[in-house]
């Protein structure tokens, strides 16, 4: 694989990742309600490796050809934004709140909660299973003497690194920033819930017949 092809992919998944999305919003909340934005974001890395484990494995090109898979995929992953976003407006009033010990949502347990939510967010995103198959395999050499899968699965990493950076230093700055002013925050945290609730309504009505 060409030097300059990783560079042309790096160059082009950083730009992706700085479009704000769900992503985006689960991550911010996160770092405004949680005492580690690590869980969160790490749920999302593992959400993005499932997803390249899918291309590699040529199931992804299998669904996005199969209307009736397709289409419950999205209702599927729109159904869980929508209740995401519900939860956390419903819980924005926590945001931006001091919390002891003992009531820390970097428990193991809401740790683990908070991976879980997170590979979910990413890895049941239809629109980000079908970027990585029309954007993986184009960036991949069809001639190389690297095998294809392990090429493409040398970019998925590639993408997941971005994302995570550019993520821990959102959730990073949110806190810093924003946990300081509870009422700000707490608005913050409500827009990020009701930002996945439109984008998780914006995904079913594409699903209705024209």
């Amino acid at each position: 694989m060409a030097a300059s092809s990783i560079a042309a992919f790096f160059a082009l998944s950083f730009l992706l990742v700085l479009v704000p999305g769900a992503d985006w919003a689960f991550t911010i909340t996160s770092g405004l309600r949680d005492r580690s934005v690590v869980p969160a974001v790490g749920g999302l890395m593992l959400g993005y490796v499932g997803l390249t484990a899918v291309v590699v494995a040529g199931v992804a090109a299998l669904v996005a050809r199969t209307p009736g898979v397709l289409t419950s995929l999205t209702a599927l992953g729109a159904g869980y934004l929508v209740w995401l976003g519900a939860t956390t407006f419903a819980g924005a009033k926590e945001a931006g709140l001091p919390q002891g010990d003992d009531e820390s949502s970097a428990t193991a347990a809401a740790a683990r909660s908070r991976v879980l939510k997170g590979a979910g967010v990413s890895g049941l995103n239809p629109k980000a299973l079908l970027l990585y198959v029309a954007l993986l395999p184009q960036f991949a050499d069809q001639h190389g003497q690297w095998p294809l899968a392990l090429q493409i699965g040398l970019l998925g990493l590639l993408h997941m690194c971005t994302a995570g950076a550019v993520y821990l230093g959102l959730g990073s700055l949110a806190r810093t920033v924003l946990r300081a002013r509870p009422t700000a925050a707490r608005l913050v945290t409500r827009l990020s819930g009701v930002a996945m609730i439109l984008l998780g309504a914006l995904l079913l009505v594409e699903q209705l017949p024209h």
